[in-house]
């Protein structure tokens, strides 16, 4: 099976080919420009130089949330085109989930921690044994002191992953991943939807739907201004 991911659902954007479980090509990019002007050219040029297709592609992968809105939807909307464009189907991947991969051959349990301002992360813990990653808790967003309280009835090594791993590394004490292991990767998201292969998750393009679990700041802001008055 050959799948084609993507991963937009933060400051870097990410591109990745992943063929029966090896990795056959992968693209980032972390210039600061904006993910709709980057994305698709990079999955062209990822394509191009890999020598891959995209007619060979047998479904696509999208992290789908949480994270930026704006990325996410960028990254849905992309999926979406390359669904429609090709008639192959699609596979929706946590973000969260997609960040416990990055640490596949370790024994800990991943932290995932997304920040998302306010003192808050979004979150999610998964056990990683060698090559196995089983969820333990849902995606949630919690304050950092909240997420503290609940790690400390696990009796284990972990290991915080994402961006917001430093920040929860000097707030609460346990490590965060490598920085080459830390952030989110679109190789990560194809290992996960392999790994979770169920065809009656396929979805068609038109189906992907973004998982934000908060809403977005400007409409909190608009709820807390009304509140007021």
């Amino acid at each position: 099976m050959r799948i084609l991911a993507i991963d937009t659902s933060a400051v870097c954007a990410s591109c990745a080919v992943l063929e029966n479980g090896r990795i056959r090509a992968q693209s980032s990019t972390n210039a600061g420009l904006t993910h709709s002007r980057t994305l698709l050219p990079m999955v062209d040029a990822m394509l191009q130089n890999s020598e891959t297709p995209l007619s060979s592609v047998d479904c696509f992968a999208c992290s789908v949330g949480p994270g930026s809105f704006t990325g996410i939807r960028i990254g849905i909307a992309a999926i979406k085109g390359l669904c429609d464009g090709t008639d192959k189907p699609a596979l929706a991947v946590s973000t969260l989930e997609g960040l416990a991969y990055n640490l596949l051959g370790q024994t800990c349990l991943a932290c995932a921690v997304m920040d998302a301002r306010c003192e808050q992360v979004y979150t999610a813990l998964f056990r990683v044994e060698g090559e196995r990653v089983t969820r333990l808790t849902d995606d949630d967003a919690l304050k950092i002191a909240d997420l503290g309280e609940k790690l400390k009835q696990y009796d284990e090594p972990i290991v915080f992953v994402g961006d917001g791993a430093e920040k929860c590394e000097q707030a609460l004490g346990y490590p965060a991943a490598p920085p080459l292991l830390r952030f989110q990767s679109a190789a990560s998201v194809a290992l996960c939807a392999e790994r979770n292969f169920d065809e009656d998750k396929l979805l068609a393009g038109k189906d992907l739907q973004p998982v934000y679990l908060r809403l977005p700041q400007a409409e909190r802001e608009l709820r807390a201004k009304n509140a007021r008055n």
